[in-house]
Formats: C-alpha cells, sequence, structure tokens
C-alpha cells in the first residue's frame, strides 16, 4: 500500500494557502487599496484554465475564464481574503517571495497547472521572466519541501525551476496527487525502463 506524502496535496487538502502556487509561475496579484485584491494568471491552453479554475473553486474562490489575445486569463474578482496575497507578494510594484515563504504540495499543484512541463528527463516549473529575484528562492524551497531543483535559463527552457532524475520526479509527482485527465500528457511521471 502506498503511502501519502505528510506534504503532498492529497494528504492536506485544499486550501486558500495553495493559490500562491500560481504566484510562484506566471500569475499575478493585484491590489484594490488595502481592502482586497484579485489574483490571475495566463495561461496557454483551454484544459489549464479549466483545471485551475476548478481546484480555485475547491478553495472557495470562482475564478472567471477570459479569452485574451495572448491566450486564456483565468482570474478572481477582487476579494478581501485575497490582500494577504497581495501584501505578501509585493515589494513596490516587484513581484517576490515572501519571507519565510514554504512551498506545500497544494501550492506545487497550482504551479504545475498553470506552468508545468515534462521536457525529456526533466520536468520544468516556469517561473516569472519579469521577477528574476523569486527564481533561486523557488528552486530552495522546492529543495525545502524535499525535491531538490535548479534554476534554468532560456536555452535549457526557461526560465523553470528544472526536477531532474526519476526518483525527483517521483517526489514530485507524490507531491502534486493524480492528474486532471486533461494533463496526463504534461504531469510528471517516472518512465518505465524498458529492456534493450
Amino acid at each position: 500500500m502506498d503511502q501519502l506524502s505528510f506534504f503532498s496535496a492529497e494528504a492536506c487538502g485544499p486550501e486558500l494557502a495553495d493559490l500562491a502556487g500560481v504566484l510562484c509561475g506566471p500569475g499575478r496579484i493585484t491590489a484594490f487599496g488595502r481592502t482586497a485584491a484579485r489574483l490571475s494568471v495566463l495561461v496557454g491552453e483551454p484544459w489549464r484554465a479549466r483545471a485551475l479554475a476548478t481546484e480555485f473553486a475547491r478553495r472557495g474562490v470562482h475564478a472567471d475564464v477570459l479569452r485574451e489575445e495572448s491566450g486564456l486569463l483565468v482570474r478572481t474578482a477582487f476579494r478581501a481574503d485575497l490582500i494577504g496575497f497581495a501584501a505578501a507578494w509585493h515589494a513596490g510594484e516587484v513581484k517576490e517571495l515572501p519571507t519565510g515563504f514554504r512551498l506545500t504540495g497544494g501550492a506545487l499543484r497550482l504551479w504545475a497547472l498553470a506552468a508545468g512541463q515534462p521536457t525529456g528527463n526533466h520536468y520544468l516549473l516556469s517561473v516569472d521572466e519579469a521577477a528574476t529575484a523569486t527564481h533561486a528562492p523557488l528552486a530552495d524551497a522546492c529543495g525545502q519541501l524535499g525535491l531538490p531543483a535548479r534554476v534554468v535559463g532560456p536555452n535549457a527552457g526557461g526560465p523553470a525551476v528544472r526536477v531532474t532524475g526519476k526518483r525527483r520526479l517521483a517526489t514530485l509527482e507524490e507531491l502534486i496527487g493524480a492528474p486532471p485527465a486533461a494533463a496526463m500528457a504534461v504531469w510528471p511521471q517516472v518512465k518505465p525502463v524498458t529492456a534493450a
């Protein structure tokens, strides 16, 4: 019988704090004064938009999916319960990792849904190109979760945090839980070794 990791998305259950996962990638948080904030993330594939809207709903947050010129925008309304994200993730106009940020399986799941992609023997979690100061700390946050990773640049498919190796991919797969049906092709999977 398989045992779930204490930090996995399935063991912890959905929490509002998991929405930070989209901010690890290309997500944006916009404050309305000091009373409310809106979370949004632009994705390229319809399945990503649907899966993220579903995951937001599991956490009690409705998100609309809007067609934009450059993709699909998954966007919440301005909400009082999101203002903490805006305060924690911004220093002025620049997105930064909150002090003491700890990645969870649930946040990692949303990051993978928003911006995860397998490539060869690696799994890439895209990061925000405009928030370069978050890249190395995000790789460190993965390491603190028991998932050693490193930052790679455009020549290696980035900017992204890259997870490499069968054992690490198995850990990643365990942490983020079962994929939505439409995500099977881009979910981290340990490839079975075939006999020559």
